[in-house]
């Protein structure tokens, strides 16, 4: 599964430029939509396209490793 980082580089991005930033904020200046946004950082294996993963990377001016985490799945040992 992945793990998107938002809410870190959010919090990232507010201690650096001393101020609060909002979902609706960092939708509108990375060109995507809002509940899209809400669904990265809210929904367990919501499915981003890379385009969406581009335009957050080139907004929070990072690489992807840090917006988005691999977490192995759980596998049930075979019998």
């Amino acid at each position: 599964m992945l793990r998107f980082k938002i809410k870190e580089m959010i919090a990232r991005k507010e201690f650096d430029e001393g101020r609060r930033v909002t979902i609706a904020e960092v939708a509108e200046a990375a060109g995507i939509h809002r509940m899209t946004l809400s669904k990265l950082i809210n929904q367990k294996g919501y499915n981003a396209g890379t385009d969406t993963l581009d335009r957050l990377c080139d907004y929070f001016q990072c690489k992807i490793e840090e917006l988005v985490e691999h977490i192995p799945n759980e596998q049930s040992p075979e019998k």
